[in-house]
C-alpha cells in the first residue's frame, strides 16, 4: 500500500512538470547576423542591381550585423524570452560597435500568413544593446500567435522594424 502510494503522489508532481515542459510553441538557439544584400548584378566591383535580403515582408538594415549566440523560447501563451549575446556592427565605420540600438523580438508563423507577434516598442519589448552587444527580452508577444506555429521565424529587429538577426530553431 506505501509502494502504491508513494508512486501515485510522484506521478501527482512530476505531472505539473511535463505540462510545462510542454508549453512551448517554438524555440530558438543559435542566431544568424543579416547580410542586406541577399544577391548583386552588375559590371566591375559596383552591383547595379540589388536584393534586398527581405524575410516574409520584413527589411534589412542597410549595414552587416553579426550575433555571437542567441536563444529563445516562445510559450504558448505568447510569453517570450530571448538572450543574445554580441549583436554587433559587421561592417563600415563604425565596425564592432552596437550602433546605440535597441531590439524587439518578432515571430512569424507561416500558417497564419505571418503576422507580426511582436514584444512592441515600449519596455519590456523594447530593449537598449549593452556595448558588447548583450541583450535580453522578457515580454509578451501580440497579437497572440497560432498554437502551433508552423515554420517559425523569429527575427531581432531595430525600432524602425529592419531585423539585424534571426534565430535558428531548435529541433527538439
Amino acid at each position: 500500500m506505501t509502494k502504491g502510494l508513494l508512486l501515485a503522489l510522484s506521478l501527482f508532481l512530476l505531472l505539473p512538470l511535463g505540462a510545462i515542459a510542454e508549453d512551448s510553441l517554438a524555440k530558438f538557439d543559435g542566431g544568424i547576423g543579416v547580410i542586406p544584400v541577399s544577391a548583386g548584378v552588375g559590371q566591375a566591383a559596383t552591383a547595379e542591381v540589388v536584393t534586398r535580403n527581405i524575410v516574409r515582408g520584413v527589411q534589412p538594415p542597410g549595414q552587416l550585423w553579426t550575433i555571437a549566440d542567441l536563444k529563445a523560447d516562445v510559450k504558448t501563451d505568447g510569453r517570450i524570452h530571448v538572450d543574445g549575446r554580441g549583436l554587433l556592427l559587421a561592417g563600415g565605420n563604425t565596425i564592432g560597435t552596437n550602433a546605440n540600438q535597441s531590439v524587439h523580438a518578432t515571430l512569424l508563423c507561416a500558417n497564419d500568413g505571418n503576422v507580426l507577434h511582436d514584444t512592441g516598442l515600449v519596455f519590456p519589448g523594447l530593449v537598449p544593446l549593452e556595448p558588447n552587444g548583450d541583450f535580453r527580452i522578457d515580454a509578451t508577444l501580440s497579437p497572440l500567435p497560432p498554437n502551433p506555429c508552423t515554420s517559425a521565424v523569429l527575427l531581432i529587429r531595430n525600432p524602425n522594424g529592419a531585423w539585424f538577426a534571426a534565430g535558428i530553431p531548435k529541433l527538439d
